[in-house]
């Protein structure tokens, strides 16, 4: 008997069990399919990206295990949106995925209250408050369920017009969710995800394109790996671009993408389209990026991300040969789209326990969501509250305010998807706190909230005795206008300024000035601290603000909309405009209720800055 089986093996699941197992009292199982290795890395080896990368580091102050991984398989560490505010740069590493998955079934396989069952679920059963797993080679009892399925449901794979069952190459698909739950309802449209070609990587013309180096100032994204730690090797990635012979190709073959010539009726992410979308979405654009990743250091291939496809193979082998650098390509795998069923993630709560059924769970793609970090996400919310429920604790809910977790499950439960689910900064109304350099301050309440003592714990009270305590020197530190630290980075004040005003009113980079100041004291401090205390200050003023401003919301929403100012606004996502403009609202309440309508989007409207 056990008390939560985790059916999948992905990166929902892997969280799911390994935060339950930080219970000791509870036994927990993982059921998997047979040859697919723990939070393996089918699609794009990364890891992070903006606002996936929030969410890692949200993951990993509430003790999960996502960010270990990550930075310990790490071939590449990069800032996106680095031109741009703390608030929006997210930290993106790119994964060895060999590498990644051989340390989560090191991790896994050291926690000797985890189980790790590899077989097909072929049967579910409930009687007297116990479900019945059947796999097809035993019965598995359990009190909680947690299904981290991801895209193997009722799930079919294309390239060309060949097509076989599975969820990913190389394995079989799941049976329909109605063979397990009767009235469970599905989403009505399949979901559609796709992969690219891989490519020998020693047949690409790497002086042809542009070199992207791994960034040794990045932070690691684990709080107690060392700040810049590296683990392994680290390798470049490349940027190179289609082009009108490329697009071409593509177009002249519309009749042959199983997308367009009907043989493929699920829904694609929006914003991790294919190239066979890209080319008929923007007929006039015929240069698109194309960044040639490496996959790991014990493989011979590349992974040429943007463009995914369906096409057939042949098709797939001259729009590739058509792209400058890669003419001598050759494919080791060709791309293929998979479709698959998905949940109305209405019948879930906020803790994404079935209401109709209690004591099962539901985390990943299954969900129709797209990530490894929005899986990752969902099945520590999933695992964690199948564990509370059991042991008879309040459960756990993230607020939308506080988290990007607690945006996208809020997301998921209000809405019937009609789309893949994909996390951004723009999905939050609160970006401007929510952001990476702060998850250990706006997760240390959850986490102290578990009851829970080991390494992560001891860190985070740490961490918050010593924000405090450097808090309190800069608010109460004052220096002179002639002071030797203002006259170095030319700092002018009327008068005995604190530390902290002078970071909220110069032009200067914050960290870059704490940093500074501590070091002109002759102080040797926590960097992290210091990095999210000074962006804490430099921030105040913004967040203050803003929190005035979306109060205004709701008092909007019988106010006028200026309809045609605002589709041609670059302030509001082509996404958005899209929805707006089929739509056509009249009020600033109607816009509220349209599906889709970002949170930035509303902020932007109520502002006029439209």
């Amino acid at each position: 008997m056990y008390d939560i089986i985790v059916v999948g093996g992905g990166h929902a699941g892997v969280e799911a069990a390994y935060i339950a197992s930080q219970f000791k009292n509870l036994k927990i199982a993982i059921i998997t399919m047979p040859g697919v290795g723990l939070a393996s890395a089918p699609c794009n080896p990364s890891i992070g990206g903006v606002g996936k990368g929030q969410v890692v580091r949200e993951i990993d102050s509430l003790g999960g295990l996502v960010g270990k991984l990550a930075d310990k398989a790490g071939l590449q560490f990069r800032t996106l949106n680095e031109s741009k505010g703390y608030a929006v740069q997210s930290t993106r590493i790119q994964i060895d995925k060999i590498k990644y998955s051989q340390l989560a079934e090191e991790e896994i396989s050291k926690i000797s209250n985890i189980t790790v069952i590899r077989s097909k679920v072929t049967g579910l059963s409930f009687k007297n408050d116990i479900y019945e797993i059947i796999t097809d080679s035993s019965t598995w009892n359990s009190k909680k369920i947690v299904f981290t399925v991801g895209t193997f449901l009722n799930a079919k794979m294309h390239t060309g017009s060949k097509q076989t069952f599975g969820g990913r190459e190389g394995c079989e698909s799941s049976d329909s969710l109605s063979k397990f739950f009767g009235d469970i309802k599905t989403v009505s449209a399949r979901f559609k995800t796709g992969t690219p070609a891989r490519l020998n990587k020693d047949s690409v013309h790497y002086e042809k394109l542009e070199e992207q180096p791994s960034d040794s100032q990045v932070e690691t994204f684990h709080v107690l790996h060392g700040t810049n730690e590296r683990f392994i090797e680290q390798k470049s990635c490349y940027l190179g671009y289609t082009n009108s012979s490329t697009l071409k190709i593509i177009r002249d073959n519309k009749e042959k993408s199983p997308m367009f010539n009907g043989q493929i009726n699920g829904v694609g992410a929006r914003y991790c389209p294919s190239i066979e979308d890209k080319a008929y979405r923007y007929p006039d654009k015929d240069v698109h990026h194309v960044f040639v990743e490496p996959e790991s250091h014990d493989m011979n291939t590349v992974y040429p991300s943007g463009i995914s496809t369906s096409l057939p193979k042949e098709i797939q082998k001259q729009f590739i040969n058509s792209i400058v650098g890669l003419e001598d390509a050759t494919i080791e795998m060709y791309g293929y789209a998979v479709e698959y069923d998905v949940i109305d993630t209405t019948q879930l709560s906020r803790t994404l326990e079935l209401q109709t059924k209690p004591g099962v769970y539901f985390a990943g793609q299954v969900n129709g969501t797209s990530g490894y970090e929005e899986a990752a996400g969902q099945g520590y919310i999933a695992g964690v509250n199948a564990a509370l429920s059991i042991m008879g604790k309040k459960t756990l809910v993230l607020d939308r305010k506080e988290s990007y977790i607690g945006v996208m499950i809020e997301d998921l439960v209000s809405n019937v998807r009609d789309e893949p689910y994909r996390l951004f900064t723009a999905r939050s109304e609160n970006r401007l706190y929510i952001r990476e350099d702060n998850s250990v301050l706006r997760m240390y309440p959850y986490r102290a909230h578990l009851g829970l003592d080991n390494q992560i714990d001891n860190y985070m009270d740490e961490f918050i005795v010593k924000y405090s305590k450097y808090k309190f020197i800069l608010e109460n530190t004052y220096i002179h206008t002639s002071d030797s630290f203002l006259i170095k980075h030319k700092i002018k004040v009327p008068r005995r300024t604190s530390i902290a005003d002078i970071i909220k009113q110069s032009d200067l980079d914050p960290v870059e000035t704490v940093n500074d100041y501590f070091n002109h004291c002759g102080l040797v401090e926590d960097k992290r601290v210091l990095r999210t205390l000074a962006i804490a200050l430099k921030y105040d003023g913004y967040i203050n603000k803003s929190n005035d401003h979306y109060k205004k919301i709701a008092k909007l929403d019988n106010v006028d909309i200026d309809l045609p100012r605002m589709l041609i606004s670059e302030n509001i996502s082509f996404e958005c405009k899209q929805r707006i403009g089929k739509i056509k609202p009249e009020t600033f309440g109607q816009l509220k209720l349209i599906e889709g309508i970002r949170p930035a989007t509303l902020a932007a409207i109520a502002g006029n800055s439209y």
